[in-house]
């Protein structure tokens, strides 16, 4: 059963690994930590002139944001993928590897979570876990992307799983209070140093632990949140203050209060109390049955119950209080998903164990093992559809490895510009072409060092600057989502198409996405198809095969609109 057992658990790693080689490319969310990630490894940190060698190296000293976020979680990953970096043979890959460490220590997590699981609901309730688990597209889809939130996603789960874990049989007194500090220092050390949000699920876990379970103030509760905001303290605070040349340095501190106490948050949205109970839930649990029927058939027994609400009642708590602050997305509350997934895998295993008793129970154990199914369909649809999204990573792997190499092009030195979109969805430092002296030491070389590189890159956002047309007569290529912005003679070599919206198609109606026709004769050819052509002309086959053979002529059209132009300077040929 062992060998069984960690079978499923594979699931998890294995899927996470599949959605990050289908999707690569990055989001703005992500770029403050993948920019940091690439800063740290190829010019790495100054032990002198370190305003200097920051400002002339490192993105976020160009583009800090609104709020500075901790480097913490980019130099704790820096650190472990160092030793692998010999191995590849770009930074691309070496994007996909930071990527692919930060999923794998999640994966870790959320397994070490199911075994607690397994070890308190049952060996079956690990199971079920394992399969609900891995069939969930957000967790899996974003447990190796460089946001703040997965990296507090795996000190939430080890915290959650020290929770459970003090109620295996065959822990002592010592060993549940040990087990119960262990849980609160890492909410309070997550909290303190990626998510301020977490302060809350700390205060909920708290109370609830003071309210059920008799926990010592002195020998639980001040210990586990001093150390954890100590410790948490002086490591952000030690490392940020240095990296962002600004003491003392808190940077939660500084985003909680710019946007819940000044009120920013609400500039990016306003959402409804209930948004999310009634739609951030659902789509990160993804499977209906999981929350209609196997969270309630855990609260039915007695063996379940007192465990299952241990979990649900602080973590619920978490999200209803939450739900008072006016701006809302789901990844605020992401942490909760694993807790809810362990609480409906208890409640599939007490169905599953009795489907041999009525035809309710067999009824019900068929419908749970046909809604995995449907949730794995799902997911990899969302990953197909989402993997579209990100026109930006599309836009530079073509230029560098179409444009440049394909044609021949052979510029001493090739000036590239990316726009907003570009930069927004996918375009990160580790995809730009790195031949050439890359770390700037000293400040008086600078020009010259420049000039060797063979491409320089310009993410300018003045709009002053951008109405200049000496601003653009120095660019040999620009990614731009509209052209007409560009100001001089350039000509469209390459379109990049994107995600475009879903459209249910009837019988009788033609599917098509619209096509945009190119100033020149386009460099294209059969090798230069991006994974978004690839995707498209993947789902166009589909429908030649499932359309009309089993849906008598109905379809869902994923339509792809233009994103992205690459633009070439024509004046450069004059």
């Amino acid at each position: 059963m062992a060998g069984i057992e960690w079978a499923f658990y594979a699931l998890i790693p294995t899927f996470i690994l599949l959605h990050l080689w289908v999707s690569p490319y990055t989001k703005v969310e992500e770029s403050f930590n993948i920019q940091a990630i690439h800063d740290i490894l190829i010019h790495g940190i100054p032990n002198e002139n370190a305003d200097q060698f920051l400002t002339a190296n490192y993105d976020h000293m160009s583009f800090p944001g609104s709020v500075p976020r901790t480097f913490v979680g980019a130099l704790i990953l820096g650190g472990l993928s160092r030793p692998f970096v010999w191995l590849l043979n770009s930074p691309a890959q070496l994007q996909f590897l930071v990527r692919a460490i930060l999923g794998l220590l999640n994966a870790a997590a959320l397994v070490a979570f199911g075994r607690s699981i397994a070890r308190v609901f049952g060996k079956s309730a690990g199971i079920w876990y394992a399969l609900f688990q891995a069939s969930q597209f957000h967790v899996i889809y974003y447990a190796s992307r460089t946001l703040p939130n997965m990296f507090a996603f795996i000190f939430t789960n080890i915290a959650l799983q020290g929770l459970l874990n003090a109620h295996a049989a065959s822990f002592d007194g010592k060993s549940i209070a040990r087990s119960y500090r262990l849980s609160l220092y890492l909410l309070t050390f997550a909290g303190v140093v990626f998510r301020s949000e977490l302060a809350i699920l700390v205060a909920t876990v708290t109370l609830y632990l003071l309210a059920t379970r008799s926990i010592s103030i002195v020998g639980v509760i001040i210990p586990a949140g001093l150390a954890g905001a100590v410790i948490g303290l002086i490591t952000t605070v030690s490392v940020d203050s240095f990296l962002w040349q600004t003491t003392p340095l808190w940077p939660e501190w500084t985003a909680f209060y710019y946007n819940t106490i000044q009120g920013h948050s609400a500039d990016w949205g306003v959402s409804p109390w209930y948004f999310y109970f009634v739609n951030a839930l659902p789509r990160l649990m993804i499977n209906p049955l999981t929350y209609l029927f196997c969270i309630p058939a855990a609260l039915l027994p007695a063996a379940t119950r007192a465990r299952s609400l241990d979990l649900l009642v602080p973590t619920l708590t978490f999200v209803g209080l939450f739900s008072f602050l006016p701006h809302k997305e789901w990844r605020f509350i992401i942490y909760i998903v694993p807790a809810l997934t362990g609480v409906a895998a208890a409640g599939a295993s007490w169905i599953w164990t009795r489907r041999g008793k009525t035809w309710l129970y067999a009824a019900l154990s068929l419908a749970l093992i046909g809604s995995v199914l449907v949730s794995f369909v799902a997911s990899i649809a969302l990953l197909a559809i989402s993997s579209l999204n990100y026109p930006g990573g599309e836009a530079i792997h073509y230029l560098h490895n179409n444009i440049d190499t394909a044609y021949g092009v052979h510029w001493d030195h090739t000036n590239v510009y990316f726009d907003n979109l570009a930069c927004q969805t996918g375009v990160t430092r580790f995809l730009e072409n790195h031949e050439g002296p890359q770390t700037i030491v000293d400040v008086l070389e600078a020009q010259d060092l420049l000039s060797k590189r063979k491409w320089t890159y310009d993410k300018t956002e003045d709009p002053g600057a951008l109405l200049d047309p000496m601003f653009w007569s120095k660019f040999h290529y620009v990614l731009a989502e509209n052209p007409a912005k560009i100001i001089g003679a350039w000509s469209t070599v390459h379109v990049v198409y994107g995600f475009g919206g879903i459209r249910v198609l009837k019988p009788g109606e033609e599917s098509g996405s619209p096509v945009e026709p190119l100033n020149v004769v386009a460099r294209t050819s059969v090798a230069d198809e991006t994974w978004t052509t690839k995707v498209a002309q993947l789902w166009h086959t589909a429908e030649k095969l499932v359309r009309y053979r089993l849906l008598r002529g109905w379809w869902v059209e994923v339509r792809m609109e233009p994103k992205i132009r690459i633009l070439e300077n024509q004046a450069l040929y004059s």
